[in-house]
């Protein structure tokens, strides 16, 4: 799977998507400009000690990514989608798109893209969710529809951790 931050502007989220991501094996993709530098101390500490674990794959423009992977699906969360996510089917190493957490993605994109925008559910008089959060929530349905191929699914028994 791939998550795509599209303008990003705060480092906390970016950090902990790239936990996210490193936990479940999925690439990431910033699309510039960053509302950050890679440097930032918030940056590395959201992500805490797991950045060696995250495949972070650099992109000058949106137009560039979808360029550079012609044949993968792309779905675009927003809170202007007219289906939820759940409706969705994601095929292996389909692209979840993020927009940037002031704005989200911009309106031209997701018209063209309008029957695979997606949106998460929740009370109207909610805005959105943290970003950190709809990518986990959407990632994780997405990785729940391949089985979670390549992952853990079972902990650590009780009488392992005594």
């Amino acid at each position: 799977m791939h998550i795509v931050l599209v303008e990003p502007e705060i480092p906390y989220n970016t950090g902990n998507i790239a936990r996210t991501c490193a936990a479940t094996g999925t690439i990431l993709h910033l699309v510039r400009p960053l509302g950050f530098s890679t440097d930032d101390r918030y940056l590395k500490r959201a992500g805490l000690d797991y950045w060696h674990l995250v495949d972070i794959r650099y992109h000058d423009s949106f137009q560039e990514l979808l360029d550079s992977y012609p044949r993968n699906n792309f779905f675009f969360a927003t809170t202007k989608g007219g289906k939820p996510y759940t409706s969705f089917c994601f095929p292996p190493d389909s692209f979840l798109v993020f927009g940037k957490e002031t704005k989200g993605l911009p309106l031209a994109l997701l018209k063209d893209n309008a029957e695979r925008c997606m949106r998460i559910p929740m009370r109207k008089e909610a805005r959105s969710l943290n970003l950190a959060n709809a990518v986990a929530v959407i990632l994780y349905e997405a990785l729940r529809q391949q089985g979670f191929t390549g992952l853990e699914t079972i902990g650590h028994s009780i009488e392992k951790i005594t």
